[in-house]
């Protein structure tokens, strides 16, 4: 990078769980690492720690509340970028950016720091939106994520976007892992049902658009078929989403599948899980921009399946195409998922997006903008 120490802040809503907050945290370490100042403000949650353990700095700012409220931020956020002498400003998340930009923007033209952007999903397209289009560099996750900026933002010139493909660290995630046998103890002391079982597995965050509709009526076709499996729901149960997840609760009781389907809430040991799963799914009705759980289950050589639409599609398509799913067809779904437990179509070893790569972008970004002044 740069010839001098560089101090650089992200911005974003929380750091709970996600992809996204995870995401956060890799630039940031990558960023101490390489000797320069990382700072992160957030509403904090827990990876806080974490982050700070790393040696980044975290500023606690509710940037993400959507409340007029929020507006006040805005003020605050420009004497922190004055006083900490900021190099480049890096927003992840629609609110949040628009408060980066309207404190960005109220600066001197010659105090600013760079201002840069990553498009991590694929947004409602509107002015609101927009924020996300207005960096001097636009980071798209994906080759999805390129063409939906170009296709929906014509004020945006091909030459700002810059796709940098989110990747995994085949360290984190080798082919061929087994869990540790304490660990393996714990899991099935706590899931006996699960020893020695077919088990498919649905990770992320439990919202309409995740598709755990169309996985519990996956897990109900093969039931129908006798088909002795087991489905994982992996991720955090959030209060505010508590009418949802009454919902889903009532159509598995509908289903009789009360036995057949876990809720194992937020896990911090995901990459254990799907080791000990037979099939990692993604099943949002929506396109999404990246699709990360569907490339750290291949990287570990466990099979995936999603629906084909999308940066899942465009994964699949590129490293495991027979998982490769026409949205909504449940049909085909439950035809591909007994073919794999029957042992066709077993995962090939191969090179997938690496977090290293997208790490040495994301610098030489950074250090792109910083040596053009």
């Amino acid at each position: 990078m740069a010839n001098r120490p560089l101090t650089l802040v992200q911005v974003l809503p929380a750091l709970e769980s996600g992809g996204v907050e995870r995401g956060t945290l890799e630039v940031a370490a990558a960023l101490v690492a390489a000797g320069h100042r990382s700072i992160v403000i957030s509403a904090g949650g827990s990876l806080v720690r974490e982050l700070v353990a790393g040696g980044s700095e975290h500023i606690s700012l509710p940037v993400g509340r959507k409340s007029l409220l929020t507006l006040l931020q805005v003020r605050r956020l420009r004497k922190i970028l004055k006083q900490e002498h900021v190099d480049i400003l890096h927003v992840r998340s629609r609110l949040p950016a628009w408060i980066a930009w309207l404190a960005w923007r109220g600066m001197p033209p010659q105090e600013r720091p760079h201002f840069v952007t990553t498009v991590h999903g694929l947004y409602t397209v509107n002015r609101y939106s927009a924020i996300m289009t207005r960096g001097e560099r636009v980071i798209a996750v994906s080759d999805t994520a390129r063409q939906y900026i170009l296709d929906n933002y014509s004020e945006v010139s091909p030459g700002r976007v810059v796709t940098i493909f989110r990747g995994v660290s085949p360290d984190d995630f080798p082919f061929g892992y087994r869990p540790e046998p304490d660990w393996l103890r714990s899991w099935y002391e706590t899931y006996p049902v699960l020893k020695d079982s077919r088990v498919l597995t649905l990770p992320g965050r439990l919202t309409r658009l995740k598709g755990h509709e169309e996985f519990i009526s996956l897990i109900g076709e093969l039931a129908d078929k006798g088909i002795e499996v087991y489905g994982l729901i992996v991720g955090h149960l959030d209060p505010n989403r508590s009418k949802y997840i009454d919902e889903l609760r009532q159509m598995i009781a509908d289903r009789k599948l009360e036995s057949r389907i876990i809720f194992t809430g937020q896990r911090s040991d995901i990459r254990e899980i799907y080791a000990c799963s037979d099939i990692v799914l993604s099943l949002s009705d929506k396109p999404e921009s990246f699709g990360r759980t569907i490339v750290e289950a291949l990287s570990l050589g466990v099979p995936a399946v999603g629906y084909g639409h999308g940066g899942v599609g465009e994964s699949l398509g590129r490293y495991y195409p027979f998982g490769c799913v026409p949205t909504g067809d449940l049909a085909q779904l439950t035809e591909k998922i007994l073919q794999i437990l029957e042992g066709r179509e077993p995962v090939s070893r191969t090179t997938i997006f690496t977090r290293q790569e997208m790490l040495d972008k994301t610098l030489h970004l950074y250090d792109e903008l910083v040596t053009s002044d």
